[in-house]
């Protein structure tokens, strides 16, 4: 158990999981919009700016509860919201 109440063994299994849903993204993928998303994040996070340029790269919102990326051009979308889908 960790400090949190989690059994060790169970979330490493969730992790596992999860890597069935999500795939990582190479940097070759999105590194051509490294510039623009630095700009757009300058007064922001700019250690956010990878996040931003895969979401430049392929034209989809963010989903982020962060507020760095408000204003940068490109839609956010918190988990309250992408929770309605679900219901």
């Amino acid at each position: 158990m960790t400090k949190l109440g989690v059994d060790a063994s169970v979330a490493m299994h969730l992790l596992d999981m999860i890597e069935d849903v999500v795939v990582p993204i190479d940097v070759d993928f999105y590194e051509g919009m490294q510039q623009q998303a630095l700009l757009r994040m300058a007064v922001r996070d700019v250690n956010d700016w990878p996040v931003l340029a895969c979401a430049m790269t392929l034209e989809c919102p963010v989903w982020t509860e962060d507020t760095d990326f408000f204003g940068t051009g490109f839609a956010t979308w918190t988990s309250d919201r992408i929770d309605l889908y679900f219901v």
